[in-house]
């Protein structure tokens, strides 16, 4: 995988006039999920597409903010990925390519870009967004990194290395471990297939525990990117709003009376 980024990148970089570039780009919450869907299927278009298409997994965030990330940072570092070969949404002028008519997008995790990059919707050749489908058990829609890798099972499984079964099966774990305890029948037959492919991957509640523990780590961080970490945006029309979760301890003090109440 950190053969194929540095390529892009170092390609991205060099180029001054591109030919043709297919961009896979996720949510602006670039949750690990949506981003590791984005590095496996940009990889798995690399491979398949004619010579001359430029194939990107870009990020939807600017690269200052790429370190509020802290669970999507950790499974990158652990895997040797340095964040010099990542590109950043402030990398890369999609307005001007699509201008151009150089660009096409696969849009994961969501089916719908950003209020600021509607102009680009023409260029919208594929959606691979989980709110879409579902597993069929109890309506869970499937992750990204599911429907990502089941395309690669079925369209060319030689591709599936043992970094990038870790990569896609960590993702699915940390984003089922969100939602239930739990994983339902269909996503356990794919991480199975996974696990009997590569046995030396590591242990499932390593995996999940060292995630959980980086999603609540904020060390170095300031107020204001401890806010914008998990920053969502809802809009309807003209109205934004904003919201963000912030983790902390809540302690509770047991006492006869409020402090409030006090005279």
């Amino acid at each position: 995988m950190e053969e194929f980024l540095q390529r892009a990148k170092s390609k991205l970089d060099r180029s001054k006039q591109l030919e043709q570039v297919h961009a896979v780009i996720g949510p602006k919450s670039c949750d690990l999920d949506s981003l590791i869907s984005a590095f496996t299927y940009a990889y798995f278009l690399d491979k398949v597409s004619p010579p001359g298409v430029l194939c990107l997994p870009v990020l939807n965030i600017p690269r200052t903010e790429f370190n509020y990330f802290t669970e999507t940072r950790f499974i990158l570092e652990e895997l040797n990925i340095p964040e010099s070969f990542h590109i950043f949404r402030d990398e890369i002028n999609l307005h001007q390519l699509n201008d151009e008519g150089k660009l096409s997008i696969t849009l994961v995790g969501s089916h719908v870009l950003g209020s600021e990059d509607r102009t680009l919707e023409s260029a919208v050749v594929r959606v691979i967004n989980p709110g879409e489908q579902s597993d069929g058990e109890l309506g869970f829609p499937e992750t990204s990194s599911s429907l990502v890798l089941k395309e690669l099972l079925r369209e060319a499984p030689e591709l599936i290395t043992q970094q990038l079964a870790h990569l896609l099966r960590g993702s699915i774990l940390f984003t089922w471990m969100s939602m239930d305890p739990e994983l339902p029948e269909k996503q356990e037959e794919i991480l199975s297939i996974l696990e009997e492919q590569f046995p030396n991957l590591p242990p499932r509640d390593d995996i999940i525990n060292v995630l959980q523990e980086s999603q609540l780590s904020a060390q170095g961080l300031s107020l204001e990117q401890t806010m914008l970490k998990d920053l969502k945006e809802l809009s309807d029309g003209e109205i934004k709003v904003a919201i963000s979760t912030v983790n902390m301890t809540l302690e509770v003090r047991k006492s006869g009376h409020s402090p409030l109440a006090r005279g």
